[in-house]
């Protein structure tokens, strides 16, 4: 059943931001909020769906299968992966204003990751060979992170990236089973030139199954004193949501056995589209013990592959 309603809190569990086609659909009306959008499709074999961008950017992203997507007078085909714990994933890039047909081919599961934003940007297909591929943190803070929309080097980590957007910053994490990710905790919900950015951020969650068991994680998001005061400790599954548009946001816990993966979609209303983080003052000093561990020797989980995947 399709509903227009505001959704219902800040954790949303599988299934209840479902909207029409989507089995998650978050926008700013229905978040309250200005900016990011993510919308998670199923596509069975054979099928098709039109995606009109309105006045967001978006990048079509394969969770699991491959898709040809068909837009501005070009076919983009995208290889896609098994799954997001098997591989890099190529991607297409489709502006404001604008209308694409996804085909699934023999099926498979996209994600739509949105952001309102100013100017119109050309389509186009991007490569996973051309994806960084980033191992941050050490010992159990070691987490992987695929950095295919990051914005430019910025404070608080070491992530790098290229691809060209108007505001919508996107990454993927992958974190092994037992560590803890977004770690220190860490927030991005105010304008602090040069030091924070300001920036809504979705966190979408699928965790690894192991000996027929149904993986989970846990989240945390703790009020800054700036925003609405979000404040949130969820038991996370495969298909579940957290919507941050303020606050502490950390750690993100993978229970032992079960990888845990997320992807985070940020944008908001700064000129420069940028990743400025400031960590929680009381643990921050993790970071300098890094140095002294090694990285989880489960890391990488996979690396980008050296060729053109078209």
């Amino acid at each position: 059943m399709t509903t227009t309603d505001p959704l219902p809190g800040r954790h949303l569990p599988a299934g209840t931001a479902a909207d029409g086609p989507y089995t998650v659909r978050i926008d700013p009306a229905r978040a309250g909020w200005g900016y990011s959008s993510l919308r998670i499709l199923d596509l069975p074999p054979g099928g098709s769906h039109s995606l009109a961008t309105g006045d967001s950017e978006w990048i079509v992203l394969p969770l699991s299968g491959g898709c040809t997507v068909t837009a501005e007078g070009e076919v983009f085909e995208l290889h896609g992966r098994e799954s997001v714990f098997s591989g890099v994933s190529d991607f297409c890039y489709l502006p404001r204003d604008s209308h694409a047909r996804i085909a699934g081919g023999a099926g498979g599961r996209f994600a739509l990751t949105g952001a309102r934003c100013e100017r119109r940007l050309p389509a186009r297909y991007g490569p996973a060979s051309a994806v960084p591929v980033e191992l941050r943190g050490s010992g159990a803070c070691s987490r992987q992170v695929n950095n295919f929309a990051a914005a430019a080097p910025a404070g608080g980590g070491t992530s790098t990236g290229g691809f060209v957007c108007d505001k919508l910053i996107a990454v993927e994490v992958l974190t092994p089973g037992g560590n803890w990710s977004s770690y220190p905790p860490h927030k991005h919900d105010q304008c602090r030139p040069g030091e924070e950015s300001e920036l809504e951020e979705i966190y979408y969650f699928e965790i690894a199954a192991a000996h027929g068991t149904e993986g989970l994680g846990y989240q945390r998001v703790s009020p800054s004193g700036h925003g609405s005061g979000t404040d949130v400790l969820a038991e996370v599954r495969s298909g579940d949501t957290v919507l941050i548009p303020d606050g502490w946001h950390g750690p993100s816990i993978a229970a032992p056995g079960h990888d845990m993966y997320y992807l985070n979609v940020m944008a908001g209303p700064g000129e420069e589209r940028a990743w400025l983080i400031r960590d929680h003052p009381d643990h921050a000093w993790i970071r300098a013990t890094w140095p002294d561990q090694p990285v989880d020797p489960r890391l990488p989980r996979y690396q980008a592959p050296a060729g053109d995947q078209r």
